[in-house]
């Protein structure tokens, strides 16, 4: 990396790139495919009261929330969530008694919105005039609708690429919930107050299809009857596979089906994003079977954070040497070119250089229409992401960036520091916004 003092702001100059990208659109050759996971949120809106209320009722123990606990009963829920706000911690929680889930309907006011990483990341880049080929577990009118602005497509049963509208399934949705919490309310437990340290988010699984996330074949046989057609593809949503066999499967199915891609068209990029998976044992199968295809291997900090506890390692989130560090473990451990590590403050990119690929776009991009959706709550247009650049850049990503900068590293580092909001309106859905606004390095 060049040796720099400062950071050098190039947020303008990119998004007048991702501009003309958009302008001569009709140009490109290649799609940008995103799999494998769509629903519909139920999204509670953040009341401290009524949460506090319920921990009153159901809290009779100290909070405690790991990342493989299953919510049984009301109580659970109070305890695990609880756990998690103390700490400011995101994540993912299966709900096995459907009662819990009708009682938070109850008990907050609900707004819809859309969910699953793919279909996410669809919607983030089809707001920006960009097209993309989705793949969706849920096709209920009340998804698809949520992704008929833009160019977004899908795979039919007769292997024919169509347009999102127009193709729903007369089927439910399947819903998940989500819990926002918000920076600084009090939680009230057992005579004592917690500073909620962080806003962030929490998911409730509720549904089963999920539990194993199908792929169809006849998805995975046009993208293998025209590889050359692709520029990247997002692979995301096995984090509520709970059972390894399952995994096992799916594994059984893709694996072949990412070396017949890569085999065909080596140039593409293969893209995997992590999550908070529920279940540890399938995450480490997961990357350990795919690590050996993929190019790039997305994440956020608690998930490195997650990662490096099982290799025994502690990770110091305000440490630059201790980012890297645990950077480095991971590279060796699932040796892909590189990794995207994102963070409210930063986003990098660490390993190795990606031939014809300016990473530092997609890092800044990404971090943009994050900060655009973090702000207003929906997916940002060119005009709402340009507003953004009104944005201070997070002080934290800048000492990071001017301490990198006097390192000599084996590996490609890129740093773009974050245009930061200390309390956003909307913590959902940021990552796969993020990830959306990388892939846009990687349109041809």
């Amino acid at each position: 990396m060049e040796k720099k003092m400062a950071y050098l702001d190039a947020y303008e100059t990119y998004l007048r790139q991702i501009e003309e990208d958009i302008a001569n659109i009709d140009t490109l050759r290649k799609h940008l495919v995103f799999g494998y996971t769509s629903n519909l949120d139920v999204i509670f809106k953040w009341d401290i009261e009524k949460f506090n209320r319920i921990l009153d009722e159901f809290l009779p123990e100290k909070p405690t929330g790991d990342t493989e606990d299953i919510i049984n009963s009301m109580e659970d829920f109070a305890r695990i969530t609880s756990g998690y706000l103390i700490k400011g911690m995101g994540g993912s929680i299966e709900v096995a008694d459907i009662a819990v889930c009708e009682y938070l309907e109850n008990a907050f006011d609900l707004e819809y919105g859309l969910g699953g990483n793919g279909a996410q990341g669809a919607a983030a880049l089809g707001a920006l005039g960009i097209p993309v080929v989705v793949q969706l577990t849920d096709r209920s009118p009340e998804v698809c609708q949520k992704l008929e602005h833009g160019d977004i497509r899908l795979v039919d049963e007769q292997g024919q690429l169509v347009s999102v509208k127009g193709h729903a399934q007369k089927e439910p949705p399947l819903y998940h919930m989500i819990l926002q919490f918000t920076k600084g309310d009090k939680l009230k437990i057992r005579g004592k107050e917690y500073d909620i340290p962080v806003s962030n988010r929490l998911i409730l699984f509720c549904d089963s299809v999920h539990k194993s996330v199908p792929v169809p074949d006849y998805f995975l046989r046009y993208l293998e009857e025209h590889p050359c057609d692709i520029s990247a593809y997002l692979v995301a949503g096995f984090d509520a596979v709970v059972d390894k066999q399952i995994m096992q499967e799916r594994l059984d199915t893709l694996c072949p089906h990412y070396e017949r891609l890569k085999k065909a068209n080596p140039d593409f990029v293969l893209y995997f994003e992590g999550a908070d998976y529920m279940n540890l044992d399938v995450k480490e199968l997961l990357y350990r079977s795919i690590s050996r295809y993929v190019d790039i291997l997305g994440m956020n900090e608690e998930e490195l954070d997650t990662q490096l506890r099982r290799f025994g390692k502690v990770l110091d989130k305000e440490s630059l040497p201790s980012v890297l560090d645990g950077l480095r473990a991971m590279l060796h451990r699932f040796p892909v070119c590189g990794i995207v590590l994102h963070t409210k403050d930063y986003a990098m990119y660490f390993g190795s250089r990606l031939p014809g690929i300016d990473i530092e776009k997609g890092l800044t991009i990404g971090n943009l229409m994050s900060a655009t959706r973090a702000r207003l709550g929906s997916y940002g247009s060119l005009k709402m992401c340009s507003d953004s650049l009104k944005m201070d850049l997070s002080r934290a990503g800048l000492r990071f960036f001017e301490e990198l900068s006097q390192m000599q590293l084996d590996e490609y580092v890129c740093l773009v520091p974050s245009r930061y909001l200390e309390k956003p309106k909307y913590t959902i859905g940021l990552g796969d916004t993020f990830v959306a606004g990388v892939h846009t390095s990687f349109l041809k």
